[in-house]
C-alpha cells in the first residue's frame, strides 16, 4: 500500500491515537498500521476531524476501499478495526452498527505449503545463528518475534519444552523443544557464554 503524506502525523490529536494504543499494549505493527489507515481516513474526508464524522463517513471509505483501490478483505478489516478503535477507546464514541458496506472479495487461493525439498533448499542457503533460529521457528512453531526474544532460562533441556513468554494476546504459553535442536541450542549457549566471559570477566 502507498504511504500518505504524514504532515498529520505530529498532531495532538494523532499523539494522543498512539498514546492510547501504546497504553493497550498494542504491538508495533498494530500501532503503524492503526495510524495509517486514521490518517488516510482523515485525508479522504479532506482532514475533518473525525470528531465531526460518523458512520456515514467511515462506511463511504470502507465502500471506497473495496471498490477504488480494489483492495484484500483482510486489509479492509485492517481497516474497518483502525476506525472501530479510534471511535470506541480514543474518542469514546458508541458507535451503532454499520451496515451496507460495499465488501472486499476474499480471493479463492490454495494454501501453499513447501514440498521437503524446498525446505531444505532454504535451510543450505542459511548458516550460524540464522539456521538456528529459522529451524527452530519450523521445527517448534513459534512465531518470529517469539523465537527472536528466547531467552535462555525459558528453554528446558530436561522436559524439552520452551515457554514463550508474553506471545500473541500477551499470554505465555508451552511449546516443545525439537529434538534436532537440542544440541545445536547447547552449542549456542556454549559459544554466547565464552563470549560474554571473555569481554566481561
Amino acid at each position: 500500500m502507498s504511504n500518505p503524506s504524514y504532515s498529520l502525523s505530529n498532531s495532538p490529536f494523532l499523539n494522543q491515537v498512539r498514546r492510547t494504543i501504546q497504553l493497550k499494549h498494542m504491538s508495533r505493527s498494530t500501532e503503524k498500521s492503526y495510524l495509517y489507515y486514521i490518517v488516510d481516513y482523515i485525508r479522504f474526508h479532506n482532514k475533518q476531524h473525525p470528531q465531526d464524522l460518523g458512520v456515514e463517513e467511515i462506511r463511504s471509505y470502507l465502500s471506497y476501499l473495496a471498490t477504488n483501490r480494489n483492495v484484500a478483505a483482510s486489509t479492509q478489516n485492517i481497516a474497518l478495526s483502525s476506525l472501530l478503535f479510534l471511535y470506541r477507546q480514543v474518542l469514546q464514541v458508541n458507535l451503532p452498527y454499520i451496515d451496507n458496506i460495499e465488501r472486499a472479495r476474499r480471493p479463492k487461493r490454495l494454501p501453499v505449503v513447501l514440498t521437503r525439498q524446498e525446505i531444505k533448499d532454504i535451510f543450505s542457503q542459511i548458516k550460524g545463528v540464522e539456521h538456528l533460529v529459522v529451524s527452530l521457528l519450523y521445527r517448534s512453531g513459534m512465531r518470529l518475534m517469539e523465537g527472536l526474544r528466547l531467552r535462555v532460562k525459558d528453554i528446558d533441556f530436561a522436559q524439552k519444552s520452551i515457554i514463550i513468554r508474553d506471545g500473541k494476546g500477551k499470554q505465555d504459553r508451552i511449546t516443545m523443544l525439537p529434538e534436532k535442536s537440542i544440541e545445536p541450542l547447547r552449542l549456542q549457549f556454549i559459544h554466547a557464554q565464552s563470549l560474554y566471559l571473555r569481554l566481561w570477566v
